[in-house]
């Protein structure tokens, strides 16, 4: 049976003025809507929730992921001020070393989310961009015969409005931007065979971090106990562990929530409600399994999912494993990344973690020194004008996905696709056509990594 349909028509108030419009405030848009803004265009920032930082603070996964190969740090520019600043106020954990981010080879660099928030707020308000919380974009006006955007219409506690703009960029991890444009999408579950497990994080505190220092979850001998003594409702042998992120306070990522498709409200509904349920069964597996943890307390659990995978864009290139495996570099890479292929097990099974381990301890592996390119034309849907991704949300394949979709990666390619959108605003060349030598000039003004020796005029295709 047929759906019945209602006509919803307004007339809504239209705003004007706006050189870009950035939707989502993760760590690709926060990059994306500071440095166009700061190369003097007029930006909005749209972001559904109350905070700016994505996951790394509604979604509570309160480390970044690794930085640097073993000899230097390779995420320079915005990313690298920001948890610079983030040292210098005392808003990274206790006792963490700076290495972390600027040479160890897969270091992750854990922080005190309260201060990521505040740290992004001041970066916003100093670069003059204007950012609207409590925000989401519901739709879009769009030349579909040019691939052109004219403007979006978003919806918050005034209502509606229409905004135009000049250009725009899609942060919002799901491509809603996009997909409502038309733009091809690869979707999980839809066009690959699996989807790759969320997670709904969480924050304890009252633990000994000196008797606690000696257990490394991930070896799963306690959470193999713990599934023969019949612990959890879910027998599920993954667990990353504990992190600490204050004098008392840890972090823990865990509690797989398999074939949650976050393109589907049910789906996330059903899947934050399990998300808790998880939580406090790993409270009582701690206090009773792990050493230090005896008089854990459970403090909250995130406001957002950790989805690793739902939409992809088919951009103008799309970066494969074959290209991560050959360490390929690009003349228009925007930025070079190292992190393993962090492709999660898809069920419970034993056959399915081991998989996971031996990917990412042998065949994904980069070494020290080593790295690969991410190139131009992964944040550009393929032929649109004035449209790009950033984030998640980028054009590539599930595997090198796994490695790009984190925090320091997702601001790097938020910050080339804001350049990008100012670059295309003075020159008047469209997203597809656009100067990748003069972008990889003005991306290294701004203190990015690019290390590649030739470059081009134009972009990689395929």
């Amino acid at each position: 049976m047929s759906e019945a349909l209602f006509r919803l028509q307004r007339d809504i108030p239209v705003e004007q003025g706006y050189d870009l419009v950035v939707a989502g405030g993760g760590p690709a848009g926060v990059a994306a809507a500071v440095c166009a803004a700061r190369l003097g265009i007029r930006v909005l920032l749209v972001e559904a929730t109350g905070t700016m930082g994505g996951m790394g603070t509604s979604g509570l996964v309160t480390a970044f992921d690794p930085m640097a190969n073993g000899e230097r740090m390779l995420v320079g520019g915005l990313m690298k001020e920001i948890v610079e600043t983030m040292y210098m106020r005392g808003y990274m954990s206790p006792g963490i070393d700076p290495n972390c981010w600027r040479k160890d080879f897969h270091k992750w660099s854990p922080f005190r989310v309260e201060g990521y928030k505040r740290v992004l707020d001041d970066i916003v308000v100093q670069a003059g961009v204007e950012v609207r919380f409590f925000t989401r974009l519901i739709d879009v006006h769009v030349d579909s015969g040019n691939r052109k955007v004219h403007g979006v219409v978003i919806h918050n506690i005034e209502g509606y409005r229409y905004i135009s703009a000049k250009t725009f960029v899609d942060s919002t991890g799901d491509a809603v931007l996009a997909d409502l444009c038309g733009a091809t999408c690869r979707e999980a579950g839809r066009d690959t065979q699996h989807i790759m497990p969320a997670t709904l994080p969480s924050l304890f505190t009252n633990i000994d971090w000196e008797k606690k220092s000696a257990v490394v979850e991930q070896k799963g001998v306690e959470v193999r106990q713990a599934i023969q003594d019949g612990h959890f409702t879910q027998p599920d042998p993954f667990l990353v562990g504990m992190s600490k992120v204050g004098d008392n306070v840890g972090y823990l990522n865990g509690g797989h929530l398999f074939n949650l498709n976050a393109l589907r409200v049910r789906d996330l509904t059903d899947g934050i409600m399990f998300g808790r349920k998880i939580a406090e069964e790993y409270l009582h597996f701690y206090r009773k399994y792990i050493p230090g943890c005896e008089n854990l307390e459970h403090v909250t659990t995130a406001s957002l999912i950790g989805v690793r995978e739902s939409r992809r864009v088919v951009g103008e290139y799309e970066l494969g494993i074959d290209d991560y495996t050959a360490k390929r570099e690009f003349p228009d890479q925007i930025g070079v990344f190292n992190k393993f292929v962090d492709v999660h097990p898809y069920d419970c099974s034993e056959e399915a973690y081991r998989i996971h381990l031996e990917e990412k301890s042998k065949r994904y592996l980069l070494k020290p020194g080593e790295y690969f390119g991410i190139p131009y034309g992964v944040l550009v849907p393929r032929g649109w004008d004035n449209l790009w991704v950033a984030g998640r949300c980028a054009s590539s394949d599930v595997l090198v996905h796994g490695s790009i979709r984190v925090q320091p990666a997702c601001s790097m390619m938020g910050q080339a696709a804001g350049t990008a959108a100012a670059q295309s605003i003075r020159t008047g060349r469209p997203a597809y056509e656009l100067d990748t030598e003069e972008l990889v000039h003005t991306l290294r003004e701004a203190d990015a990594f690019l290390p590649q020796v030739r470059l081009s005029r134009s972009m990689t295709r395929q």
